[in-house]
């Protein structure tokens, strides 16, 4: 009987191992344009704004190493 555990839980193991890139291109679209702006003209308001603006985002970049780490 552990045989088809560990079978499934290998198969869910690999299915879940593209969601980091997943979440990484998805947060870096959504900053995609905050970074042309930075990059174009840098100030720290600037910058202020687009992590206050796009928590979301520079949390998972953040936490990438992590998400890497977890399902690599």
């Amino acid at each position: 009987m552990p045989k088809p555990e560990r079978h499934q839980l290998e198969i869910v193991q690999r299915s879940a191992q593209w969601w980091p890139l997943l979440l990484v291109m998805l947060a870096l679209a959504d900053l995609r344009t905050e970074m042309l702006l930075l990059l174009d003209h840098f100030t720290l308001t600037s910058l202020l704004f687009a992590v206050r603006h796009h928590l979301l985002a520079v949390a998972v970049l953040i936490g990438s190493p992590s998400l890497w780490r977890r399902y690599a």
